[in-house]
């Protein structure tokens, strides 16, 4: 099965691969109120760079991407401006502000993505970690099967509750983690977006509004470091792994 789906993936490149667009949206309007910092995460430096540029450089530097697209909070958008200058973000075409809820601001981002883009890439700003290799896998997927995300298995025993209360032990090895990017074709999530609006429908993830109009969603494992950075503790392990990538790069 893992050969066949290399194959459709490799089939899917060969056709689309030097002619597909696609957009990044990138939604980076955080409080970093959990992080416990006097500014949003987005903003706070990780390795001498705001943990927000860590996330553009990955999607900058990955040959799947043509354009950034970035959904800003109303009073930061000025700062992209000069992150675009400073770390040579050519691929940045757009800074719009967000939205009431994430829902709202991934759909302003997507309003707001060329007229040329064939897929849209959806991704979590405070998901720092991403690479571009990582980036790459999930597009192919989705060229071969039009809705992919990103996504790690889950390690632990997971417990169903109401409450407190344990109702059923779930089978780990059916159990994934969504994460970021996820990446659809653009006429799918169009679609998805749209109806959403119409039938009032609030997903989780961009993901679960491609699945309320019935089209099923390719998971790619994407490990665990494609973590999203929510707490102090996850700025240090951010800084960390970031610390390794750089020793492993001069290594090689």
């Amino acid at each position: 099965m893992a050969e066949l789906y290399h194959k459709i993936k490799e089939a899917a490149y060969a056709v689309l691969g030097k002619t597909a667009y696609v957009s990044a949206v990138i939604l980076a309007g955080g409080s970093g109120s959990r992080v416990g910092a006097g500014q949003t995460k987005q903003m706070l430096e990780v390795c001498g760079k705001p943990l927000i540029v860590h996330t553009l450089l990955a999607f900058e530097e990955s040959e799947y991407i043509d354009e950034i697209v970035v959904v800003a909070k109303e009073d930061e958008l000025g700062s992209y401006e000069a992150f675009k200058d400073e770390y040579n973000l050519s691929k940045l075409t757009r800074v719009v502000a967000g939205g009431k809820t994430r829902q709202q601001s991934a759909k302003n981002g997507f309003d707001a993505i060329s007229e040329k883009a064939d897929y849209v890439a959806i991704h979590d700003g405070a998901r720092a970690m991403i690479t571009p290799a990582q980036i790459k896998e999930v597009v192919l997927s989705a060229y071969a099967h039009g809705a992919a995300i990103a996504a790690c298995r889950a390690t632990d025993t997971i417990k169903y509750a109401e409450g407190v209360t344990i109702g059923e032990t779930l089978p780990r090895e059916n159990i994934w983690l969504a994460q970021t990017p996820q990446v659809f074709k653009d006429e799918i999530y169009r679609a998805a977006a749209y109806m959403a609006v119409e039938d009032d429908f609030v997903g989780t993830d961009d993901a679960s509004l491609v699945e309320h109009i019935g089209i099923k969603v390719q998971l790619v494992d994407t490990g665990t470091d494609n973590f999203k950075v929510t707490y102090k503790s996850d700025l240090l392990r951010a800084e960390q792994l970031l610390m390794e990538r750089r020793e492993e790069a001069k290594c090689e």
